[in-house]
C-alpha cells in the first residue's frame, strides 16, 4: 500500500515588504486582492494542516502549485522553507501554478529555487515538464501549466511538446504497470473551471490520457475538494482538486483542507483507489468525506 498526501494551493503568507516599483503591471492587481483575501487566510490553519499530514505519515507529499501569491523574490525562499517544513526533495513533489509563474520572470525565479522538488529520475539541471519520480509501485508524472497572464486571468497552457512528451511517460509508466499519479495545477476538464481560468490546449491533455490512460489525476486551483472522471482506454480515470489548506472556516468556505489517497495493488496489477479529505472544521483538523475512487 501507498499513503499519497496532495496539498495544494497553499498560498503562503503574509506577504513579504514590498517596494513600490515591485507593484508594476499585474502585481498592481494581485497585491490589493491579497490585502483583500488575506483575511481568510491564516497561517495557523496552515500549520495545523501541515502538522495533520505528518501525522498521517505518507508515503509521499504532491502539491499542485500556487505556493506563492505576487511572485516576489522573497515568497520563493518562503516557499522552499515551507516545502522542506514537509519532507526532503524524496519525498515531496511539486509542480507549479498560475501565481507562480505570476510574471515571466517568475518561472526562472522558482525553477532555480524549487528543482529538487521537481525533478526526475534522472534529475535535469533546470526544471523540465513533464518529469517522472517512479516510488515503489508510483509513477508520479509531474507537469507544469503554469504562464505568465494579465490582469484579471489566471489561465494555463499546454503546448504540444509537453503533451508528446506527456503521452510518451504515460505510456511507458503504463508498460511496467505502476499506477500513474499525475501532478497538474489547473483542472484538465472544462467543466471544472470557468473561462478566465481555464486550461488552454486541455484537449492535448485528454487525448494523452483517452490513449495511454492513467490512474490517478491530482490537481489544484479551485480552492476546493473535488472528484471527476475523465475517459480513459479501460474506463473513467479520476480527477481530484484539492481545497486551499489555509482557509479560515467562514460563511463562504468550509475551511482549509487536503487529501490523503490510499493506493493498494502491485505493479502490473489492478490498483484500488481510496480517498480522505481532512480539514479545519471548528477548532480542529478533522475528516470531512471519504470516497472510493478505483
Amino acid at each position: 500500500m501507498a499513503l499519497l498526501a496532495h496539498i495544494s494551493d497553499v498560498h503562503l503568507g503574509p506577504l513579504p515588504p514590498v517596494r513600490l516599483r515591485e507593484l508594476a503591471n499585474k502585481r498592481f492587481f494581485g497585491y490589493f486582492n491579497w490585502q483583500r483575501r488575506s483575511r481568510v487566510y491564516d497561517e495557523g490553519v496552515l500549520a495545523a494542516i501541515t502538522d495533520d499530514v505528518h501525522i498521517q505519515h505518507p508515503d509521499h507529499i504532491a502539491v499542485t502549485g500556487d505556493l506563492v501569491n505576487i511572485g516576489l523574490d522573497a515568497e520563493y525562499d518562503a516557499a522552499l522553507v515551507w516545502l522542506q517544513s514537509l519532507g526532503t526533495p524524496e519525498n515531496v513533489t511539486v509542480v507549479p501554478g498560475n501565481h507562480d509563474a505570476y510574471l515571466r520572470r517568475s518561472v526562472e525565479r522558482y525553477s532555480a529555487t524549487w528543482l529538487p522538488y521537481a525533478n526526475g529520475d534522472h534529475p535535469n539541471p533546470t526544471m523540465m515538464f513533464p518529469f517522472v519520480r517512479r516510488r515503489g509501485a508510483l509513477a508520479l508524472i509531474g507537469l507544469s501549466t503554469a504562464v505568465a497572464t494579465g490582469p484579471f486571468m489566471a489561465t494555463g497552457f499546454m503546448d504540444h511538446k509537453q503533451a508528446d512528451a506527456f503521452a510518451t511517460a504515460l505510456a511507458e509508466t503504463g508498460r511496467e504497470g505502476l499506477c500513474r499519479v499525475v501532478l497538474i495545477h489547473h483542472p484538465p476538464l472544462a467543466s471544472l473551471t470557468t473561462w478566465p481560468r481555464r486550461l488552454i490546449n486541455a484537449s492535448l491533455f485528454q487525448a494523452a490520457v483517452a490513449k495511454h490512460g492513467a490512474e490517478l489525476i491530482l490537481h489544484g486551483h479551485n480552492h476546493r475538494t473535488s472528484i471527476a472522471r475523465m475517459d480513459g482506454p479501460k474506463g473513467p480515470v479520476p480527477v481530484i482538486g484539492a481545497a486551499a489548506p489555509s482557509i479560515m472556516p467562514n460563511r463562504y468556505h468550509p475551511g482549509g483542507a487536503y487529501n490523503l489517497l490510499r493506493i493498494e495493488g502491485s505493479p502490473g496489477g489492478r490498483f484500488s483507489i481510496a480517498m480522505t479529505e481532512r480539514g479545519f472544521r471548528g477548532d480542529k483538523i478533522t475528516t470531512v468525506s471519504e470516497a472510493k475512487l478505483a
